[in-house]
């Protein structure tokens, strides 16, 4: 039985491998595939559409069916939370908040520039001084005053009166810039910085004044000498109002450093009271208008042609 079975088998084999491949046989066979593909997406397309209309009819299983092929990822924010509110109620969180908190030079610092931009803002107003132009001004004195050891506001009131903030004023004996220095006197000081011609450089300017005036405070013992030797009035009896002047911008650049509200324009006569203090030594008779009326011409011409200076 076996041996029959097995003769058959090989006469088929033979038989077949004897039979050609046709055209006609393959196209057969590609047919077939084609249907079987067809049939396949047929009732996988049926299937889906069988399940989005079950979907759609049941949004809870929509919902699960959604979370089961694209589970959320667990929000980072809702685990930290805890644990940020912890460390914030922890004492530690409250040792590094409170070394967070300013110190008392950086109080200080902000203290200054808080000061730097009123007195920039009240001198760009009262002097008439563009903005940008009196913020670097007013830095470069306060800079300065900081390196010599000076009020910075000292050097400012001396600014305002010598030049009122021109860094281009020269007087006609040669005194030229924003604080007024004899160039030609004090050329050692300017060799560091190029020379007599930076007497017109703002920042070279600032730094030889407040130099020069320094040093005749030192020498002097006291603002007011000092101030009087830098106007050149060291070996006269008076300033002719000089160190007044400056007093008094001093005080209300003082005033508005505070934050205070200073009047801009102000209707100071220091050149009035010198002549009304020295009045009594030209006129015997304090009651004769015809002294005081001479005596503030000529003491304010000479009070300004020193101012100048």
């Amino acid at each position: 039985m076996t041996n029959r079975f097995n003769g058959a088998t090989a006469k088929l084999a033979q038989t077949m491998a004897i039979q050609p491949i046709t055209w006609v046989s393959v196209t057969k066979a590609a047919r077939g595939v084609l249907t079987t593909a067809q049939h396949t997406l047929t009732v996988f397309g049926l299937s889906a559409v069988a399940v989005i209309a079950l979907l759609y009819g049941n949004p809870d299983l929509a919902k699960q069916f959604y979370q089961f092929v694209a589970p959320e990822p667990m929000p980072v924010a809702k685990i930290e939370a805890p644990a940020m509110t912890a460390l914030m109620a922890s004492p530690a969180a409250a040792v590094e908040a409170e070394e967070v908190e300013p110190t008392a030079h950086d109080k200080a610092l902000a203290g200054t520039k808080k000061q730097q931009e009123f007195v920039t803002s009240w001198l760009s107003k009262r002097y008439r001084v563009a903005g940008d132009a009196a913020n670097m001004l007013v830095s470069t004195a306060y800079l300065t005053a900081s390196e010599m050891k000076l009020d910075p506001l000292l050097i400012l009131a001396v600014m305002a009166i010598e030049s009122r903030f021109n860094p281009f004023a020269e007087s006609p004996v040669g005194a030229q810039g924003l604080m007024q220095v004899m160039s030609k006197v004090h050329k050692e000081k300017f060799q560091e910085m190029g020379g007599t011609q930076a007497a017109l450089n703002p920042v070279a300017n600032i730094r030889v004044g407040s130099q020069i005036l320094k040093e005749y405070v030192q020498r002097g013992g006291s603002v007011e000498a000092g101030l009087k030797s830098y106007v050149g009035a060291a070996a006269f009896e008076t300033d002719s109002g000089y160190g007044s002047k400056v007093l008094a911008e001093y005080q209300r650049l003082k005033q508005v450093a505070r934050g205070k509200n200073v009047p801009i324009f102000t209707r100071p006569a220091p050149a009035t009271m010198v002549a009304d203090k020295a009045a009594p030594a030209a006129a015997p008779a304090p009651a004769a208008p015809a002294p005081k009326v001479e005596a503030p011409v000529v003491t304010d011409v000479s009070s300004e042609a020193i101012a100048g200076l």
